[in-house]
């Protein structure tokens, strides 16, 4: 699979910074590379380097003072995760089967309705309400097919996979 960015558009410091550290980490744990914000928050830059710290993987946070152009110099597919595009069963294997780098965009408020027409893709994930961190996961699981959940991260925590019980050994 080619590079996955995910572009968190309408971040809102008062209300989003949990909601946007939920993105970063639900974007690194399914196996993207870059997480885009449209406002500079060091805390959910620090959240993701403590956890890349701990657990291990890689996921660049940075930031752009300009979405659409963002999206304009972006070479590959640009996939909008909103509750009124075409239902992500109709639309994954046409968008697994590209070959191109993916930049997948996560709204926090209203998205500008320039996105819906710049947007390869408008996915949704059910046509009702609902979490864009719960969207992104099911976007990212579907895209990878459930593969991004064998990956190993190698940090320096480890979980032991129990039955009963948890078990996390240290490095």
């Amino acid at each position: 699979m080619n590079k996955i960015v995910i572009l968190r558009l309408g971040h809102r410091f008062a209300r989003d910074k949990r909601i946007s550290t939920h993105i970063a980490l639900v974007a690194r744990a399914f196996g993207a590379e870059e997480l885009i914000l449209d406002a500079v928050d060091v805390d959910v830059t620090e959240s993701v380097s403590k956890v890349c710290k701990e657990w291990g993987g890689k996921l660049k946070v940075s930031y752009t003072d300009n979405w659409k152009k963002t999206l304009q110099g972006f070479e590959g597919d640009i996939i909008h995760l909103t509750m009124y595009g075409i239902n992500v069963n109709d639309c994954i294997e046409e968008i697994r089967s590209s070959k191109k780098d993916k930049l997948v965009i996560v709204g926090g408020q209203k998205v500008p309705s320039e996105v819906y027409q710049i947007a390869d893709y408008n996915v949704a994930i059910g046509n009702q309400p609902h979490s864009e961190v719960a969207a992104l996961s099911v976007f990212l699981d579907r895209l990878y097919q459930g593969k991004e959940l064998e990956k190993d991260y190698k940090g320096r925590k480890t979980i032991i996979p129990q039955k009963k019980g948890k078990k996390v050994v240290e490095d």
